[in-house]
């Protein structure tokens, strides 16, 4: 799954501390769903989008190898 995660953080000029404090994750789990290698929660995903102000499909999105 792809994500805007890091986009959308810098464009509210967030660190991924700043932005895991608002999510009640850590700061490690923002680092890694940055990095492609943690696919968040549906609560997760939803948290996130309300905290960028976007729609869950703006912030990410399925690729080929997800529907296998």
């Amino acid at each position: 799954m792809k994500n805007n995660i890091k986009v959308e953080r810098a464009r509210k000029n967030l660190t991924q501390g700043k932005l895991a404090e608002l999510a009640q994750v850590s700061r490690q789990t923002i680092n890694a769903m940055e990095l492609g290698k943690y696919v968040p929660s549906t609560v997760l995903a939803l948290k996130l989008a309300k905290i960028f102000e976007v729609e869950v499909g703006e912030l990410f999105e399925l690729e080929e190898g997800d529907w296998k």
